[in-house]
This record gives structure tokens, sequence and C-alpha cells, in this order.
């Protein structure tokens, strides 16, 4: 198992040089400079491109990038947003309040995706199934930002339950964000759990349950809903990815100062370090959630053997 964890680990860094090797050679390679200011005088523009050293080839400047990241941590600097400030200095003021709502938004997708998905397994047939079964998949056609909309503006602006934008301090405020990027993962989950319970229903272990005298909702949630574990844990790797990329949007929506609102803000202001410092941030929490999500196979169920020997 160490072996294998040092192994992933491992992969999981060659990763992040490689999407770090091609974020900065895609934004250095955009067209215009990140200087381009008609007030500015092409004098100053000109040293200040050469502080940078923007006028030498892109893998040469990725050299300089690259030897700062390496030998000093240095990560540049954001030049437009907050000039003079580094880069993930900036992002560190906003990282708490991304994870946070991303956090909340899969510890309430999770167990709602759960409980839905066993009742629609239960439900298949019925009316409450189909229903159910109409729900996740309108949950998951719609996009993030649409339900984010939408919950602004009728539980927002019509109905006045809750504040239209984030505000710091106020919980409040975080149950607009937080429902609209769960509902679409909730959805995910329930399909994947009713699907998995469904097919386990006639297994052999399943039968010998009920032969023992157990209701088919106690088997299910006894017996059903360990075997999909792993199937779940598949689940919320990609739902990770899904979750962070939809806060992009939805922190834009809502007014949050998050990653995600100022990593919109420095690709339009062509701000290259505050932009590759954030893609590497996104990368970095969805190549976790993989290796944590591979580490986790073995710990539901036991039948899985990883690294060595086996």
């Amino acid at each position: 198992m160490v072996r294998y964890i040092l192994g992933r680990v491992g992969a999981m860094a060659l990763t992040l040089f490689v999407i770090l090797t091609l974020a900065f050679l895609t934004v250095r390679l955009m067209p215009g400079s990140v200087y381009d200011d008609p007030d500015l005088p092409p004098a100053v523009q000109e040293a200040l491109e050469a502080r940078l050293h923007l006028g030498e080839p892109p893998l040469r400047q990725y050299g300089y990038f690259l030897r700062g990241v390496v030998l000093e941590g240095d990560w540049g600097t954001s030049v437009k947003l907050e000039p003079g400030v580094p880069a993930f200095r900036v992002l560190t003021r906003r990282i708490p309040v991304s994870l946070g709502i991303n956090l909340l938004a899969l510890v309430l997708a999770l167990p709602l995706g759960i409980m839905t998905g066993t009742a629609a397994a239960l439900g298949k047939g019925k009316r409450s199934g189909r229903a159910l079964s109409l729900a996740v998949s309108v949950s998951i056609a719609v996009p993030s930002f649409v339900v984010a909309a939408l919950l602004q503006y009728l539980l927002g602006f019509k109905l006045g339950l809750f504040p239209l934008v984030y505000r710091p301090g106020n919980i409040a405020s975080l149950v607009l964000p937080v429902l609209a990027l769960a509902l679409g993962p909730a959805a995910t989950v329930t399909r994947y759990v009713r699907g998995e319970l469904t097919a386990l229903i006639h297994a052999d272990f399943m039968i010998l349950a009920r032969a023992k005298g157990l209701s088919r909702r106690a088997a299910l949630l006894r017996h059903g809903l360990r075997s999909a574990g792993v199937t779940l844990v598949t689940v919320i790797s990609p739902m990770v990815a899904g979750l962070l990329g939809g806060s992009l949007v939805v922190e834009g929506i809502f007014a949050i100062p998050g990653v995600g609102g100022i990593m919109v803000d420095a690709i339009n202001a062509r701000d290259h370090a505050l932009t590759v410092a954030a893609l590497i941030f996104y990368s970095a929490v969805s190549l976790t959630t993989l290796l944590l999500a591979d580490v986790t196979y073995g710990l539901i169920d036991p039948r899985i053997r990883m690294g060595g020997a086996a």
C-alpha cells in the first residue's frame, strides 16, 4: 500500500509539472502584452517587459519562471489586479472561501444523493420512483450557474428569504450558492446509487440476507449501500472537479471573493502570474481528490488490494 501511494504521489507531481508547463506557455503565447496600456509611455512599457523577460523566447521565459518556483518558491507577482503582490498571497486570502463553499456543497450533496438514490431504488416502478428519476434527469442537465440564477431570483429577489449576494460573516448568504453547487452533484450521486442498488437487489448475498429474515429495505440499507460504496468513490472524484468548475461562475453570480472570481478576472486582465497560480491550485485540488479516492478503494472494500505482491 505504501509503495502504491508513493507511486501515485509521484505520478501526481509529474502531472502537475505538465499542467504547469502547459499553463505557463499558453498564457505567455496569448496575443497582446500584460502591460498593454495606451497611457503608458513606450520606454516604460519596454522596461517593464524586460524586467519580466517578456521579450525573450517563451521557453527561456519558462526557464526563468521554473527556476524561481523551484529555488525561491516565487510564482510571480500580480501586475494588474493587485500590482506588486505575490500571486499566491493573493490566492491565500481567497482559498478558504472557495474551499469552504465547495466543501459545504459536497457535504450536502453526498447524504442527499445517497438518501434520494436509496428512495428511488426502493420506489422503482412506483410514482415516487418515477418522480425522483425525472427530478434527477433535470438536475443533471441544468448547469449550476443556471440553478444559481434561478435560486437567486426566486428565493432571494422574489421571496426575500436569503441575501442576493455573499456577505462575510452572514451564514444565510451561503445558502443559495451552496445549494446551487450541491444540487447537480447530489443528482449524480442519486443516479449512481439508484443504479447500483437496483442491480444488487437480485445479487446472491442480497437473496441470502432476505432469506435470513431481513426486509428488502433493511437488506439494501445494511448490505447494498456498502457494496455500492466503491462505485460511489469513483463518482466523487470527478464530482469534486465539477464542483470547482461550477464555482468559477457561481462565485461571480453571488459576488463571492473566492479563487474562481479572481481567476476569471486574471484571465481577462492578462495577469499571467495570477492566472497560472489559480490554475495550479485547481489542478492540485483535483489531483489530490483522485489520489484520496484511489486509496479509499481498499478501505471501503477489503477484497480490493493495491500495490505489493497483491
